[in-house]
């Protein structure tokens, strides 16, 4: 299919993980034409996944990138807009949780790292671009929120925080910047499996 992405630059992040949704998202958009930006946590995920998207004759850059520090979200943004020149479409991708608990046997440790990673990262990466694509007047951004916003799978409570978190601040964003030419829009996928479901995402014995 043709969706008009030739030539677009595209940032997806979570995309090493060989079993998930950023990988997939990355080699789709490299198929449309992007030129993509790779990163993970895991740069070895990340080179994987780099190394299919060069065998479809697409420029890739690969880094590893934790989506809770600012200075690593900023200084790829940096080197992107630096050799690219813009940064067309971002998509938010990087999210996990901690081991399924009863709320009140979650310690604040957890809480921090369920809301910094799937909330505070996604923040942290739309600040980092929004302003070139606001420049441009020009740019889509994609959050991935979750079906647990609406079916609230128990033992989940504070990654299901996040995940609201995300899908009430990408409607508020979208009515704030699209009169300014930038597309915001929010994903809630169900359950599939991938490398998160396998490290302790929802039970799938709470689908309902």
């Amino acid at each position: 299919m043709d969706l008009g992405l030739q030539n677009k630059i595209a940032l997806v992040t979570g995309a090493g993980s060989q079993i998930g949704f950023g990988k997939s998202t990355a080699l789709t958009l490299a198929r449309e034409g992007c030129d993509v930006v790779v990163i993970d946590k895991d740069r070895a995920g990340a080179e994987q996944t780099a190394a299919e998207i060069k065998k479809l004759k697409r420029k890739v850059i690969t880094a590893g990138v934790d989506v809770t520090n600012k200075a690593e979200v900023n200084a790829i943004v940096e080197k992107v807009l630096g050799e690219f020149g813009k940064i067309d479409i971002l998509v938010n991708i990087a999210g996990a949780t901690t081991p399924p608990k009863m709320f009140i046997d979650k310690t604040e440790e957890e809480w921090d790292r369920d809301l910094d990673l799937n909330l505070k990262g996604t923040l942290y990466c739309i600040k980092a671009v929004l302003p070139q694509m606001l420049s441009r007047k020009s740019g889509k951004i994609i959050t991935i929120a979750s079906i647990n916003v609406i079916k609230g799978f128990p033992t989940t409570s504070i990654y299901a925080a996040a995940k609201s978190g995300i899908s009430g601040f990408t409607r508020v964003l979208a009515n704030e910047v699209a009169a300014l030419g930038i597309n915001v829009n929010c994903i809630a996928p169900g359950l599939v499996l991938t490398n998160f479901m396998a490290g302790g995402g929802p039970p799938a014995a709470s689908i309902r």
